[in-house]
């Protein structure tokens, strides 16, 4: 099935959990504490949702890090809401993690568009697959297609085209038994039922989104080495606030006052970690540095843990 063949996305709504109607609260009626109460109600179901879908979030996650750690990149694709918080998780990863500019990327549909025109690309699915083949999509990277219904066809043609080059692929959707599901390697399906107005994916499907590809980044950037503890010592100091940051990092990671954290981090060229190994191995930067590269970055394994 070519991309632009997919099946209409306005066809069988009435079948997706997405679109389904819930309690069917009598909403008009209802105070704004009561809806304040009912939204937070739903709300509270997302956590359970993405913790029932663990095994397999944990197994993709795992893929991800080998593609990684091999020079690979990780490719978030979406449209609407789900690209929008997919482009999110992508931008901070580089200010949080340092990762090299392009290592974290977001394919949106219709960026730069009005919005009801890029509503009516959502539909594109040969754009989808034009957009992956643009970036250069190969079988050292992993994909990951954004859709609460599964079924975008802007995301099923760069899922279907990223696929075809063997780069890994992921769907994280709302819905079990999707159609970008069928084209990917790993399904993660965060089913969070109906939403508070029906249809409006941006709510829970939206939160279940924000909190898999939170997990995504984090868990992966945890195992390349970006943290050490629950210290983000990669954090690139571009600005005083991260300046201030750093030195706190390696303040915490080390016990030594905020004078010698200074004064190591302007030793260390303003690298939290080599700030941290030189403090904690006793050695000067320089030093620090070979140790982190024979390491692959991981301060552990740096100072022989």
């Amino acid at each position: 099935m070519a991309p632009s063949e997919h099946v209409d996305e306005a066809a069988g709504l009435d079948e997706l959990i997405t679109e389904a109607r819930g309690a069917q609260a009598d909403y008009d009626s209802s105070s704004t504490r009561e809806l304040v109460e009912l939204m937070n109600a739903e709300d509270a179901r997302v956590p359970a949702a993405v913790a029932a879908a663990g095994e397999a979030l944990a197994e993709a996650i795992d893929a991800i890090v080998e593609r990684l750690s091999d020079g690979g990149r990780l490719v978030y694709v979406g449209a609407g809401s789900s690209g929008l918080i997919a482009a999110l998780d992508a931008a901070e990863c580089e200010a949080t993690f340092s990762t090299e500019p392009g290592q974290v990327v977001a394919l949106v549909v219709g960026e730069g568009l009005a919005s009801v025109e890029r509503e009516l690309a959502e539909d594109d699915g040969e754009a989808g697959a034009r957009a992956a083949e643009s970036l250069g999509v190969s079988a050292a990277d992993a994909v990951v297609g954004v859709s609460a219904s599964g079924r975008t066809p802007y995301v099923l043609g760069a899922l279907e085209a990223a696929a075809a080059t063997g780069a890994l692929t992921v769907a994280l959707v709302s819905v079990p038994d999707s159609e970008l599901a069928r084209l990917a390697e790993h399904e993660l399906a965060v089913v969070v039922g109906p939403e508070f107005v029906a249809g409006s994916t941006r709510l829970k499907a939206g939160t279940a989104q924000k909190l898999v590809l939170n997990t995504i980044s984090t868990v992966a950037m945890i195992r390349l080495g970006k943290t050490y503890g629950d210290l983000m010592v990669d954090v690139r100091a571009s600005n005083r606030k991260l300046v201030a940051r750093a030195r706190r990092i390696v303040r915490l990671a080390t016990g030594v006052s905020d004078d010698e954290a200074e004064q190591a981090l302007e030793a260390a060229d303003g690298s939290a970690k080599v700030a941290v190994v030189a403090l904690l191995a006793g050695v000067d930067a320089d030093a620090a540095r070979e140790r982190l590269e024979r390491s692959g970055g991981h301060i552990g394994s740096a100072l022989g843990r």
